[in-house]
């Protein structure tokens, strides 16, 4: 299988060398050329991806910013021809998806919308890694849900990555879906670290900082590009956490143990409820 990565950063690093490590062709396209001839070096990436070759692929994965997704779609489409899959994998769908579809049809290749539930809390090419994706779930957008052959077809050729478990749905759902699962998540973590207690918790702090802390380590270009591209639905997400939060501390202010006692066992009665023990 030859496999063209387009973009080099934490999420094109790492299936470049989980692709690599299966005994795949990989050739890669970054927009730094450093970043391509040092993972050429690394051994992560056979060659370059360009005009001439791309078309040779069996699947794409375009692992860029939305905006730039696009743009790399709009100026590559002519050349990438019909044997590719691309799959993009960028963290919001709708607007992706919009452009990407027709553009597939007028220029005559497959295209999936997709997202790898994956990540940490750093970015780029040395923070990749082969087992990134190892047992995570993947998202895909198809452009009908009744092709099952091009499904079978997405889930053969990102078996090297090791996803876990791979769902389908439409854009809509998706970013209704992650603005909470991740944004909201991304949103808090990165108020929260702002309190002015911050700069003296030292000694004073263990697992439950370091869980609301983790992604307030986070990219600001793209997740503020993510969060626009999302704002109808992750601002509805923070309109009903500002109301809980508003809910709590109204209990508080009024020294309502009862009340107060009885929000936090709503909580944790709805993550048992959802998550299980």
């Amino acid at each position: 299988m030859t496999v063209g990565i387009v973009g080099l950063g934490l999420i094109g690093g790492s299936f470049a060398k989980a692709y690599h490590a299966a005994g795949e062709h990989v050739l890669a396209w970054n927009r730094t050329r450093s970043v391509l001839d040092f993972a050429m070096l690394d051994g992560g990436v056979d060659g370059e991806l360009n005009e001439e070759n791309i078309a040779a692929c069996d699947l794409i994965l375009v692992t860029l910013y939305p905006a730039a997704a696009i743009e790399y779609l709009e100026r590559m489409g002519p050349f990438i021809g019909r044997k590719p899959l691309v799959i993009d994998c960028c963290g919001t769908k709708r607007v992706v998806c919009e452009a990407a579809f027709p553009l597939a049809e007028r220029c005559g290749f497959t295209y999936i919308g997709g997202h790898p539930m994956a990540g940490t809390h750093n970015s780029g090419y040395k923070y990749a890694r082969a087992n990134l994706y190892r047992g995570a779930p993947m998202v895909l957008v198809p452009p009908v849900f009744d092709d099952i052959e091009l499904l079978g077809r997405a889930k053969q050729l990102l078996a090297p990555a090791g996803f876990g478990r791979i769902s389908v749905t439409t854009a809509e759902k998706h970013d209704v879906l992650i603005a909470f699962t991740s944004q909201l998540a991304h949103v808090v973590s990165n108020a929260y670290i702002k309190s002015p207690t911050a700069t003296v918790h030292r000694g004073f702090s263990a697992g439950s900082y370091k869980d609301m802390t983790r992604v307030a380590w986070l990219n600001p270009g793209m997740w503020a590009e993510l969060f626009l591209e999302n704002k109808d639905n992750l601002i509805a997400e923070l309109d009903s956490l500002i109301g809980c939060l508003n809910a709590y501390k109204a209990a508080m202010e009024a020294d309502d143990r009862e009340t107060l006692v009885a929000l936090l066992d709503e909580g944790r009665r709805r993550k048992e409820e959802v998550d299980g023990r």
